[in-house]
């Protein structure tokens, strides 16, 4: 069962996400438009399978769901962060800093995903990655402690990026 499921969506999360943007697309939740969008999101991804050959396989769809609710609640909490720093602090007074992340992922789409969400979470910005892609550079808009900041990258985002990638 599990080698049919693999070859009728050989990327599941794509499906997914094709399906959701479909339907937010047309701007009409109804049961034919979340059917037609399953279809798209199953008949894209297996048309463009040949061009994914090294695709992670196991993906966690669960923990993944829930890096994503800490994902939008970090976004959430920076925001608002953020623009306290803005409004109350003076740009001489900014503490912008370039941080080198280290990156123990070693799948190209976790490490998207990474760069992606260091980079959605206001304040941070992924700016680089290594030629081998061991190491992110990310801009931090106000950090007193780089190391604080890169600690908290490995910590929060990829070693859950790592459990779901494993």
């Amino acid at each position: 069962m599990t080698g049919f499921f693999n070859r009728l969506f050989p990327h599941p999360i794509l499906t997914l996400i094709l399906t959701i943007v479909w339907t937010i697309l047309q701007n009409d939740v109804s049961a034919g438009m979340v059917v037609f969008g399953l279809i798209l999101g199953t008949i894209i991804p297996l048309i463009t399978a040949a061009w994914w050959p090294d695709r992670p396989r196991g993906v966690r769809l669960g923990k993944f769901v829930i890096y994503t609710v800490i994902v939008f609640w970090d976004i959430v909490i920076a925001n608002i962060e953020v623009a306290w720093i803005v409004l109350t602090r003076p740009n001489a007074k900014l503490r912008a800093q370039w941080i080198v992340v280290p990156l123990d992922l070693r799948h190209p789409e976790a490490i998207t995903i990474l760069a992606g969400t260091v980079t959605l979470t206001p304040g941070t910005v992924s700016s680089d990655l290594s030629s081998e892609g061991h190491s992110l550079l990310v801009h931090a808009l106000d950090a007193e402690n780089p190391d604080e900041v890169r600690d908290q990258i490995k910590s929060r985002y990829e070693a859950r990026l790592m459990e779901i990638f494993s």
